[in-house]
């Protein structure tokens, strides 16, 4: 398994980081080759609550096709250290990324949290399974799902992006969670106000009815 910098930094790259002054690859990121890049603690949290990524792959023209794959937060799975995938959906049924997939089995995937500005690139090589594998199926709980197939990848390398330019974003459910405590509050507001009404009522009410001395 190779490291994400030793696919990613080419010789023109290198040239190019060069020329601009950069750095040819982070101090962090320098390790020996031929050592696994596996998936740890941080990317499997990572990519098991993500609710979409960008796969990116390769037709026989050269030309490179990006994707989107979406469905419930951690629809894509993390088989071992080095395996992810997912159920396919029925989509539009062009088959352009699983048809690419089949000649070239070399992908790109970027993976986003808008929330916490977090952002995970990765390289691997695909697998289409025509047939849901039945990892799969165990992993997702999906058995009556109806899918088209599965996809599973082995992660050759990746890298934990620049969040410098990630707009936060949040999903609805995201929403919910953080409005919650403030929604509860304004209830218990809201409660408070209509007993005091409800008082303020009977005080006026018993003024009404006293006589006058």
């Amino acid at each position: 398994m190779d490291h994400y910098y030793d696919i990613a930094f080419t010789a023109p790259v290198r040239q190019l980081q060069e020329a601009k002054g950069s750095r040819s690859r982070p101090p962090q990121e320098v390790g020996d080759a031929s050592t696994p890049q596996r998936l740890g603690p941080a990317e499997i949290e990572h990519i098991t609550a993500r609710d979409s990524l960008y796969l990116s792959t390769i037709g026989e023209t050269g030309w490179p096709y990006v994707q989107h794959r979406g469905g419930a937060a951690g629809f894509v799975k993390v088989l071992d250290e080095s395996t992810i995938g997912w159920l396919e959906r029925n989509g539009n049924r062009q088959y352009i990324g699983t048809g690419n997939i089949t000649a070239d089995d070399r992908v790109a995937l970027i993976m986003v949290d808008y929330a916490n500005r977090q952002r995970l690139k990765l390289f691997g090589r695909a697998t289409y399974h025509p047939q849901a594998t039945p990892e799969l199926i165990t992993a997702t709980g999906e058995e009556k799902m109806r899918s088209d197939g599965a996809i599973t990848i082995e992660v050759a390398g990746y890298s934990w992006n620049c969040s410098k330019y990630i707009t936060p974003r949040f999903a609805t459910d995201q929403i919910h969670t953080l409005l919650a405590p403030y929604q509860e509050r304004i209830a218990d507001l809201e409660t408070g106000l209509d007993a005091a009404n409800q008082e303020l009522q009977r005080l006026r009410h018993t003024d009404d009815h006293v006589p006058d001395r």
